[in-house]
């Protein structure tokens, strides 16, 4: 039998007064695949994302987040899962080790497993002498690195990475995905949003989103396929053109 999807939705929509900013949307992602969540600003997606997180009641239709209601049970939501933003959601007049120890306390866990995994950490970082830096010190590069750490610290089941490599240089986004590879082999499940087309590329699945609605979903194959297009930047291209006619 397929395992059941860990976030699952069925015509999640959010309204604000008469403005629709999730129009219906309904899709699934499977336990430890890395999903792509693309569109431009004011497409919809951080609305979307701030639903699956526990942060935002949707209007109607249903979710799921690794089997948890997004109506009756946001706090069980918000303990399964990891978020990261562009801004990294770090204390930068905090120590590397403080930061660490801050956001593993938060979600309960005990002092024996902050101090093993911080050790394992600051190793797989090359930090073990820099615990005790303010990471407003930190190169941007090493504070997304870090950033990513601390958002699976907790070993949860999702992680929501909301623009995540903004600003960084290719070779540092290159490395954070590997990252990115190595917590979903480690059965993490990964939502990202993007604005990298080459970055798609990564992605074992993508959505589009286009004025509120997935206007396409599939693996980047094959949406390239579908869309006669040699690259992720041509598919969006021409979603974008179909909407901009659509409106016209």
């Amino acid at each position: 039998m397929t395992e059941q999807p860990i976030i699952y939705t069925e015509h999640l929509t959010k309204r604000f007064g008469d403005f629709t900013a999730v129009d219906a949307i309904s899709f699934e992602v499977q336990k430890g695949e890395i999903f792509g969540f693309l569109g431009a600003n004011g497409a919809g997606k951080t609305t979307a994302m701030r639903m699956l997180c526990g942060l935002s009641l949707p209007t109607s239709g249903k979710a799921t987040i690794a089997g948890f209601d997004v109506y009756k049970q946001t706090e069980k939501i918000k303990q399964n899962i990891g978020y990261m933003s562009q801004k990294f959601s770090l204390y930068e007049d905090l120590t590397i080790k403080e930061n660490i120890r801050f956001y593993a306390g938060i979600y309960g866990k005990s002092d024996a497993f902050i101090k093993d995994k911080t050790a394992q950490l600051l190793q797989q970082l090359n930090l073990e002498a820099e615990g005790d830096k303010l990471v407003g010190s930190l190169p941007l590069g090493l504070k997304q690195k870090l950033a990513f750490s601390v958002a699976v610290f907790h070993e949860p089941q999702i992680v929501f990475l909301d623009e995540p490599t903004g600003g960084v240089d290719p070779v540092t986004r290159r490395e954070f995905w590997n990252m990115i590879y190595e917590a979903a082999t480690a059965g993490i499940t990964i939502f990202v949003t993007t604005h990298y087309m080459d970055e798609a590329e990564y992605c074992n699945r993508i959505s589009i989103m286009v004025d509120g609605k997935i206007e396409a979903l599939d693996t980047p194959a094959g949406l390239k396929e579908t869309y006669n297009a040699a690259t992720m930047d041509d598919v969006f291209l021409q979603l974008a053109r179909k909407a901009t006619r659509s409106d016209a």
